[in-house]
């Protein structure tokens, strides 16, 4: 079957980012501060990504005990989620560069603030259903929205799909799971209330009675895996629990069964809660997030693979755009596998750094190998897979993105690829925006 429309071209600008996630936020808001016109595609009804629409409970870390690596965006939008109490805010002396609990709505609303303060055109609801290319360059982006197809025209191309969509349709190349093809699993988030806090015993991890509660016929698997319900407010719990394992998450038919599967799974959860873990004998399920949790599905492959030797050497790179630190972390890709679960425990233990350690992330990580307009950010870089289980949250995220609008903007503005930049003149023009670039001369 051939179909064939004439497709409007509605806006013509400078810098098109496909994604509102945690990466096309950063990307577009530091595109458009320097000085691009900026079209943002989200596909949900609000910015952030896996944190809004996906209720991940909790930022990873922003730093590495000493310094705030996802400075810039990162650090804007935390002090606004603080001022606005969408997280608590730290005591004096405490570690500021830690993980934050996230109250959903009001991270949304200072999403929504920051990219209309910065003067980026953007529309929810609007899915990314093809681009048109030649040899390597991109020329419109092929939208669909309710009021029907449309294109975008731009200079330069930002994909901030989480997935890489934008940059496979252009013809990259990408590498997905294992060498056997298996997948990190997903997780559905979800929203809890009536959680007694105080009776809560922090000590003892919530999964510690798993394999007693699966033994007594409560959960159909044994995954003994489980990350927790964190405190949002008082009595509200945001909850990262259960893996929906065999997802792909670019195949809508594995993201159906996974969302109607996590959806039932929470049942088993909350009788799990009730029973064998202190403080949460009450608890009620609020609501399940309106996205499946992904943690992977491709990786694009650029100018430059960062890999896991390069977290082991805390390597630091000529081109770096940015240093992040959060551990090595797989999740188990199969349940009921003791074998499979004494990995990720020994990894996630040793593969993790020290106060003040942190690894560098190269330009060309960014950069797609063969495509000349087109940049990559989020979790869809060009990594290795272990060094996906670092770089895939969301402060990893904010890095990667507001690199990719800075060189997006400059690129458009210079006539040239971002292939073609001066890296040392993107490196300056980022530590002018607040980046955390360590490495770099500010004089540079």
């Amino acid at each position: 079957m051939k179909f064939q429309r004439e497709v409007p071209v509605r806006h013509e600008v400078d810098v098109f980012v496909a994604g509102g996630g945690p990466a096309g936020c950063a990307a577009a808001w530091q595109a458009a501060r320097q000085g691009a016109s900026v079209f943002l595609a989200e596909g949900q009804g609000c910015f952030g990504g896996m944190g809004t629409s996906g209720l991940v409970p909790a930022f990873m870390q922003f730093g590495d005990g000493v310094t705030f690596l996802a400075a810039g965006f990162g650090e804007h939008l935390l002090d606004r989620l603080i001022a606005a109490e969408g997280t608590p805010r730290r005591k004096p002396g405490e570690d500021r560069t830690s993980g934050y609990t996230i109250r959903v709505e009001v991270l949304k609303r200072v999403y929504d603030e920051m990219i209309i303060e910065s003067g980026v055109t953007f529309s929810f609801h609007t899915h990314l259903i093809g681009v048109e290319a030649e040899g390597g360059t991109v020329s419109r982006a092929i939208l669909w929205g309710k009021s029907g197809l449309f294109a975008v025209q731009a200079k330069q191309f930002i994909d901030a799909t989480g997935d890489g969509d934008l940059a496979v349709q252009a013809g990259a190349s990408f590498e997905k799971g294992d060498d056997q093809g298996q997948l990190m699993p997903g997780t559905l988030c979800s929203i809890w209330a009536d959680v007694d806090f105080d009776k809560v015993i922090w000590e003892v991890p919530q999964g510690a009675r798993i394999e007693e509660a699966y033994r007594a016929g409560v959960f159909q698997h044994c995954d003994k895996h489980l990350p927790g319900i964190w405190k949002i407010s008082e009595g509200l719990g945001g909850g990262n629990v259960g893996h929906a394992f065999g997802v792909d998450a670019t195949d809508e038919r594995s993201l159906t069964q996974a969302m109607v599967g996590g959806r039932q799974m929470m049942m088993e959860y909350q009788n799990y809660y009730h029973q064998y873990v202190a403080g949460f004998s009450r608890m009620k399920l609020v609501s399940t997030g309106a996205v499946l949790g992904v943690r992977e599905t491709r990786r694009i492959m650029g100018d430059y693979m960062l890999n896991v030797g390069d977290f082991t050497s805390r390597a630091v790179f000529a081109d770096e755009i940015g240093r992040y630190c959060y551990p090595i972390d797989i999740h188990v890709t199969r349940p009921n596998d003791e074998t499979e679960y004494k990995r990720f425990e020994k990894e996630f233990a040793e593969m993790r750094y020290k106060p003040g350690e942190s690894y560098g992330i190269p330009y060309r990580s960014l950069v797609p190998r063969g495509l000349d307009n087109v940049l990559v950010a989020g979790r869809c870089i060009s990594v290795d897979r272990l060094m996906l289980g670092s770089i895939r949250v969301m402060p990893g995220c904010f890095i990667t993105g507001q690199a990719a609008g800075m060189a997006a903007a400059m690129a458009a503005a210079q006539g040239v690829t971002p292939r073609e930049l001066d890296v040392s003149k993107l490196q300056a023009e980022l530590v002018k925006a607040g980046a955390c670039l360590p490495n770099t001369s500010k004089t540079t």
